[in-house]
């Protein structure tokens, strides 16, 4: 094979590895899609003032593209999707900017507009010194082509002359330095300029005869050449980086065609040398880049569980914050987890992101409904906690003390229904309710009546208690109905203090605790020791109970009426007086139908 030819091998990398490059270089050492405007503006600014900038279009090109992305994202987040161009729309305004009349700056409203304005017109800027900049390199590539199709006229004049090879050497010689000066072509011409070159210069020392002396000294300098290529081919494959060992040989390549032949029982063994570095440095090319796609289907495999790790936490049910935080902390850790691994394919790479990216935005924009509706919900008890205050310090002077009582137990039970508050608020609010409650009671308390002695009372469940605890169990029938009369008498003392009510009942539950079945009040019993009711007298039972707590109810509308922010507390009693008429209506008609069938029996 000749020396001058490159091998296929090498031939198929140069047309196809190119290509390969671009991609391993496009790569991006950052990861722009992360980055908000501000930084992706400093990032292109500080691009467009590197002294390589016009080698990084690709760079600038990404960097544009994301903040677009980026731009139109949050746009959407804060109401301003119609406002939003499109990265393509940006560039078709940006081909007619120049003919385009400059408009008058204005100040909008929109807080993105000005951000983009000094992005665009940073991107123009650029965009303007690359276009001339491949304009001017474009230039100079046709006026190298026009220089070395001049000098290959001059060399084709040469070899017509046939003159005395003293005169025409050193012409020759000065025709090659004149090659070498010049610089590339354009892409499309070099491969035919250089084999008419290749043509011509073989034809010189085929054709003219030249001095011997001449020419072993000319084929020595060129096999001195071409050894230092080869020594620096092999000690390219101990080159680290692959893709520029790969580059460099390229050069190495064009730079070997630009010297002549050698004598000819070294031509085979010094091309032999270089065509076996070369096969080294491609084998190694090869293999990086099949590594590299093993390397990053298996990125792209880790990747795909990461995005069915959060698509399945983004569907869990969730009930309260707790699960919320302990969910948003498996995120995390997905996310740093993500960090650790390496690209996918260019093709992947981006689809793979966009589908983690969009399975913890629905994951946090869940988190952020739950939210904003815990916070509402929050807020509305706030606003039924603070009625309840109003009412029970608006009742807490009554001296009705029968009616007010029960109403103040009533509304302690609605305390307890209302759910969480503000926590800055909670202990502030129950205090206030707790005063109010305290202040009744205590007057309710001094002003008892003789049948209403509730520190007499108190004595007596305490001194029952103590009975109970003396009791000792028998292990037969006795035992239910020693806990059957303990109920009784207990149901028979009346109420105690306000404030002691709650240690006194828990005192009763723990001593009535050691009686078998004291939670039914006996084997045929029911609670309290009472006989088990019919399914009708339940039902009556129930009815009257529930027109009890529809009297209740609207005794309660009548107090929230005279207290502030007593709106929602109002709507929820007016509910419960719908929910309960409803109820009624259903028990009247099981009633009637119960007292049917017993007329038929």
């Amino acid at each position: 094979m000749s020396e001058e030819i490159i091998p296929d091998v090498l031939a198929s990398d140069v047309a196809e590895g190119v290509e390969s490059i671009a991609e391993v270089n496009a790569e991006p050492a950052v990861n722009y899609a992360e980055k908000n405007l501000a930084e992706l503006v400093k990032l292109f600014e500080e691009l467009a003032q590197d002294e390589d900038r016009m080698k990084k279009s690709k760079e600038a090109e990404a960097i544009k593209s994301a903040f677009y992305k980026r731009l139109q994202k949050e746009k959407a987040e804060a109401g301003l999707v119609a406002e939003t161009a499109a990265p393509e729309a940006e560039e078709a305004a940006e081909d007619t900017e120049e003919s385009a009349p400059v408009a008058e700056e204005t100040v909008s409203e929109n807080p993105f507009a000005e951000i983009e304005r000094g992005f665009k017109e940073s991107y123009n800027k650029y965009r303007k010194e690359r276009a001339e900049y491949n304009r001017q390199l474009e230039k100079e590539r046709e006026e190298n082509l026009a220089r070395k199709e001049a000098v290959i006229a001059d060399l084709k004049a040469l070899l017509e002359k046939q003159e005395d090879v003293n005169a025409t050497f050193p012409e020759f010689r000065e025709i090659q330095n004149r090659w070498r000066a010049i610089g590339p072509v354009p892409a499309q011409s070099y491969r035919n300029i250089n084999e008419t070159y290749q043509l011509y210069v073989e034809q010189f020392y085929d054709m003219v005869k030249i001095n011997r002396e001449l020419r072993d000294l000319d084929f020595k300098k060129n096999l001195e050449a071409k050894e230092k290529f080869c020594e620096m081919a092999e000690k390219l494959a101990e080159n680290p980086s692959v893709v520029e060992a790969f580059k460099e040989l390229q050069k190495l390549h064009e730079q070997w065609k630009e010297f002549g032949p050698v004598a000819k029982e070294y031509r085979d063994q010094i091309w032999d040398r270089f065509k076996a570095a070369t096969a080294v440095i491609n084998k190694k090319y090869q293999g990086f880049f099949e590594g590299l796609k093993e390397q990053q289907a298996e990125n792209l495999a880790k990747k795909t569980v990461l995005c069915e790790k959060v698509e399945e936490i983004a569907e869990r049910e969730v009930a309260n914050s707790n699960e919320w935080n302990a969910f948003s902390k498996e995120i995390e850790d997905i996310q740093k987890e993500w960090k650790t691994i390496g690209f996918a394919s260019k093709k992947e790479n981006q689809k793979i992101y966009d589908r983690f990216r969009a399975a913890c935005d629905k994951f946090y924009g869940r988190k952020r409904d739950f939210y904003t509706e815990y916070k509402d919900s929050i807020n509305a008890n706030l606003e039924k906690k603070i009625a309840l205050c109003e009412a029970a310090e608006e009742l807490k002077t009554s001296t009705e003390w029968k009616k007010a009582t029960d109403q103040f137990i009533n509304l302690q039970k609605q305390w307890k229904e209302i759910g969480a508050v503000p926590r800055k608020k909670s202990e502030q609010l129950w205090k206030r309710f707790r005063a109010a409650c305290d202040e009744f009671f205590a007057e309710r308390d001094k002003n008892a009546k003789p049948e209403n002695d509730f520190y007499g009372n108190l004595k007596a469940k305490q001194r029952l208690i103590e009975e109970i605890k003396a009791y000792e169990l028998k292990g037969d029938e006795s035992d239910a109905a020693a806990l059957q009369d303990f109920q009784k008498r207990w149901q028979e003392i009346g109420f105690v203090p306000f404030k002691e009510k709650d240690n006194v009942a828990q005192a009763y539950k723990e001593a009535v605790a050691k009686f078998p079945n004291q939670g039914r009040g006996g084997r045929r019993g029911g609670r309290g020791g009472r006989p088990q009711l019919s399914e009708k007298d339940r039902l009556i039972q129930k009815y009257n109970s529930l027109e009890q707590d529809i009297v209740t109810y609207e005794n309660n509308i009548g107090f929230f009426s005279m207290s502030k922010n007593s709106e929602p507390l109002i709507r929820q009693m007016q509910e419960r007086i719908a929910q309960a008429k409803d109820e009624l209506k259903a028990l009247a008609e099981q009633i009637q139908a119960l007292n049917e069938s017993e007329v038929q029996e």
